[in-house]
């Protein structure tokens, strides 16, 4: 569930610096980007719930390695997100 909600989140950042670049409103796309990060997230954390109830240790010693990788996603999304909005702000004071 996670990669699908994870694809969808890349696809809609892509379509928002996409939608950017060609001039067109931006902004559903990237509240669509930001969301479905969000989602991924959550998503993640559920796995990750369900393999510590059921007592998974050899899935849980890789958590460690997962967290930072999604530490570093998340934050690139996030930059990759908002970046028009940072660019249009630019534009402006210029």
């Amino acid at each position: 569930m996670w990669l699908i909600i994870g694809l969808i989140a890349i696809a809609a950042t892509f379509i928002n610096l996409y939608m950017y670049a060609t001039g067109k409103d931006y902004k559903l796309a990237m509240a669509m980007g930001l969301s479905f990060t969000a989602l991924t997230l959550c998503a993640e954390y559920s796995l990750v719930s369900g393999w510590a109830k059921k007592e998974n240790w050899p899935a849980l010693w890789e958590v460690p390695n997962y967290g930072k990788v999604l530490w570093f996603l998340t934050i690139v999304s996030i930059l990759l997100n908002i970046a028009p909005i940072l660019f249009e702000r630019k534009g402006k004071k210029q």
